[in-house]
Formats: structure tokens, sequence, C-alpha cells
């Protein structure tokens, strides 16, 4: 690899259980946010990331507030969303969000760009989710022009064009970090290297090397549209611990409790222990397990896809906060040198 591979952690804000078993209040939360990016820090990750959403069982709908937060108690880890759902956003404040964000960080901020796998944000800021598919392909057009940090000019369907414009602040490198996250269309992954952007994957089930044909779709299309390589990320979910056992008994009954209600919404059949067991298995999606296990298939999973960096979102729903803290040092201080002694291997 070029670079030296990288692992990131996520959360959604997941309203979690306080130590009497009841949900903790919102700002709670986000406070021990703020806390659990601080290990991640302490613990020597490479990313911290929060995501975007819009109801009851997560509290961050604002990340770059929460980012800045944190921003101001780090010095190293790079910080981002997790995702930013740009097509019920402007582009042009995202942009000025996250520029503001890269500033006060001293160049840690970068941007994931994707449409959520939630729609609630839609109705809430005024968008019709019959225009679903142009929303994104125009904003994410013109952040792409954002990126370039010159006079832009613009026009579309979605918003109020724009005549030269220059944005402020500008980033001192001149080039915000951004990611296009992709959820498993091929559309979404061409339209990603025809604007020449990094490449994130959403794994959120199954075999995670079933995205290989992606992957290389990406890197082909980037060839035809005549960009040199970009990265490709990943992000899954997953629990560390000191034995696979643990980490399955820790995580299971909250992972069951969010599937259930997730279902209950999509039409899902109930959560099942054997298919739960099964994802975090050596062919699963899932990364929960002993530091050993969990190594053994980031590599797996790197290598099988090309990958540059793995975020692991380490939230699950209700799942407490001190064994959130725990994942995160066992991931920082036993599971990524493992990663990189293999991956040098």
């Amino acid at each position: 690899m070029d670079q030296q591979f990288e692992i990131g952690v996520e959360t959604f804000g997941d309203v979690t259980e306080g130590d009497d078993g009841r949900l903790l209040p919102h700002a709670q939360v986000l406070r021990n946010v703020v806390a659990e990016a601080r290990a991640a820090e302490a613990a020597g990750l490479d990313f911290f990331g929060v995501g975007e959403h819009h109801r009851d069982d997560y509290a961050v709908s604002a990340p770059e507030v929460v980012l800045g937060a944190i921003a101001a108690q780090t010095d190293r880890i790079r910080l981002g969303s997790a995702v930013t759902v740009l097509s019920s956003d402007d582009p042009v404040r995202v942009f000025e969000r996250f520029a503001t964000l890269d500033a006060l960080s001293n160049g840690r901020a970068e941007v994931i760009l994707g449409r959520g796998s939630f729609i609630e944000s839609f109705p809430l800021f005024g968008y019709d989710l019959q225009d679903y598919e142009v929303l994104f392909e125009e904003k994410l057009a013109l952040f792409a022009e954002l990126l370039k940090e010159k006079p832009v000019t613009w026009s579309g369907s979605t918003r109020s064009g724009l005549s030269g414009q220059v944005l402020y602040p500008p980033t001192e490198s001149g080039r915000l970090g951004a990611w296009v996250g992709v959820g498993g269309s091929p559309e979404s992954v061409v339209r990603a290297a025809r604007h020449g952007l990094p490449l994130f994957l959403a794994i959120i089930g199954g075999n995670p090397l079933a995205f290989e044909p992606l992957t290389r779709l990406y890197q082909r299309s980037l060839e035809d549209f005549g960009h040199g390589p970009r990265r490709i990320g990943a992000h899954t979910h997953g629990l560390v611990a000191d034995t696979d056992d643990e980490a399955l008994e820790i995580l299971w009954p909250h992972y069951r409790r969010t599937m259930d209600r997730l279902g209950a919404e999509r039409g899902w059949p109930p959560a099942s222990r054997t298919r739960f067991q099964a994802s975090a298995g050596p062919d699963g999606s899932l990364l929960a397990g002993s530091p050993e296990t969990v190594a053994r298939k980031i590599v797996k999973v790197s290598r099988g896809l090309g990958l540059s960096r793995l975020d692991i979102k380490y939230s699950a729903g209700t799942l407490p906060h001190a064994p959130m803290v725990r994942s995160i040092e066992l991931l920082g201080s036993k599971v990524k040198p493992l990663v990189l002694d293999m991956l040098a291997g």
C-alpha cells in the first residue's frame, strides 16, 4: 500500500442506556460522544466520524457542531462526518461549515457525502422524495466544483445558481478532504469516479467481499474518466472485547433491540441470534470479537477490497458508554498494531 492503512471509528450518537438501564438524555449522549472521541485519539486511532440523523434514537443532528467541540479537545485525530446527507442540505453551507472545522482543527477535517439510510431529513427541510436522484446528482456536482476553491459558476434546478462565487473561509491546504459514501449502487460508484472523489463503502450486511466488483468498477471508471487512483474506504459495525464470547454477549441485546425497531419500520423479520452470530463469523460484516478475531477480519476485508481505511461504527443502539470506550481502547492498543503487522507481513 502507498500509505499506512488507517483505522477509524464512527458513531451516530446512538441514544444509550445509563448505569440504571434507562435511556440517557440526548444532551448526555452528546457529551459522551466528545469523551469517546478523546478516547479514540488517546488510543492512537486515525479518524473519528459522526453521523447525521433527525430521529429520536440518535442524538446527533448537527455533526459539525459536535466535531467542533471535539476539535477543541483533541490534537491529532482526523474528524469528519459519517455521513453528511448532502441531498437535503446546501452544498455551499456544507463546504463553509467543514472549511471552518478544518481551520479550527488545524487541517483535520473531512466530509463523507451521501444520501443516508433514513429519509427524515427530506420532509424536515422541505425536499420532495420524488427528487431523490436529482438532488444528490446536482448537489454532488456543485460540491465537486466547490472543492477546487476557485470562483464557481454553476446552475441547476435544486438551488439558485452561482456566478464566479468564492467561498470563505478557504482551507489552508487548498483542498478539503471529501469522500462519496455509497451503499452498493453501481450508479453511485460511477458518479464518485466521474467527479474524481474517493469512495467510501457502507457495508452493513452480508459478506463484505461481495463489494469487490464495485471496487473494480470504481477503479475502471476512474481510468475511463481520466483520473488517477483514489482512496477507497469502508464502514462497518462492530465491537471489540477481550474475548469473542464477551463481545457477542455484550452486543447482542442492544443489536437485537435496534434491529427489531428498524424491522418494525421497514418490514424486516425479528432479529435472529443465529443470523447475528453468522454476521460476526469469518464471512459476515460484523467486526465483533476479540482483538485477534477483529484484526484478522479487517485484514481480510482490506486486502479483498483494496482499502486504505476501515471505519468501525462502535456504537450500537442502546449499548452503554463504558463498553464502547473499552472497544475504542482495544481497537487502538491491540487491533491496530496487529492489523499493521499482518498487512506488512
